[in-house]
């Protein structure tokens, strides 16, 4: 069969066709391919699958946050995690939250380098689990401390007055279920309730005089519940340097971490 040279030309205009639609297709294969293992597999995909420095965000009240807990657990035992970034943002919030991951953050701490990175503020509980790193950062205008206990409970019993509500009980023991919201309070309950927060108070103390190289009394002199700005904080050695995400990864290269690791945060779909 002989072809002519229109025939010709036109085969050729056609196999580059051809050849343009397979490459366009095959990287749109490809790029389905990448976010659809992105959103199935997340940062173990794109970043946490290699070696990395791991940021985990504690926002909002403080409290018993297992699966955050198992997330910093989590950070330990991954070879790929050289070191961590705590980022914290927290007005406080309960002392049994505090000290749980406290002390996850402490079991990390001594097998990693861990950095705390304090956002508008590190309160209370906030600034508690901030100790347990072994390096803290915070912003000129950051807010930090809080160092204290604190119970509130309110008391109904006047507004039951005028509605004309009376409460009957009966109990055990005179401390039984105090104090109560639908009474006053005598001596004797905020005598035990004082009891309480100054046991769990002398404790939180003592964490920070541990932690931050200090005697008990400097601690107990920044232990009164005041707040401090960064800049305040550091010249009571609250904490260590002013600064940001920068001057946290600054530090970790001081410990042998590679300042150009990616840092990824991780969530708690990790």
């Amino acid at each position: 069969m002989v072809l002519r040279a229109d025939d010709l030309i036109d085969r050729r205009r056609l196999r580059r066709k051809l050849t343009f639609w397979r490459v366009a297709a095959l990287v749109v294969a490809a790029a389905g391919l990448i976010a659809f293992s992105t959103w199935i597999y997340g940062d173990d995909f794109t970043g946490a699958a290699v070696d990395h420095i791991a940021k985990v965000k504690i926002e909002g009240t403080i409290t018993e946050d297992e699966d955050l807990i198992k997330q910093l657990d989590a950070m330990r035992q991954s070879s790929r995690v050289k070191a961590v970034i705590l980022s914290i943002d927290s007005p406080g919030g309960t002392t049994v939250g505090g000290e749980s991951i406290y002390e996850a953050v402490r079991e990390l701490a001594a097998e990693k380098p861990v950095v705390a990175q304090v956002g508008t503020l590190a309160a209370s509980a906030g600034y508690m689990i901030a100790t347990a790193t072994d390096h803290i950062v915070a912003r000129k205008s950051s807010i930090v401390g809080s160092i204290g206990v604190l119970i509130q409970y309110p008391d109904v019993s006047g507004l039951m007055d005028k509605l004309g509500v009376k409460l009957e009980e009966v109990k055990s023991s005179p401390l039984k279920a105090s104090p109560s919201p639908f009474r006053p309070t005598n001596d004797d309950e905020r005598t035990m309730v004082r009891k309480l927060i100054l046991d769990s108070y002398d404790w939180f103390v003592g964490i920070v005089a541990e932690r931050r190289k200090m005697t008990k009394p400097e601690a107990l002199a920044l232990a009164d519940g005041s707040i401090f700005t960064g800049r305040q904080a550091v010249a009571n050695k609250l904490v260590d340097a002013v600064g940001g995400e920068t001057e946290a990864i600054d530090w970790l290269a001081t410990k042998g971490v590679d300042a150009k690791l990616k840092v990824v945060e991780w969530k708690d779909a990790q």
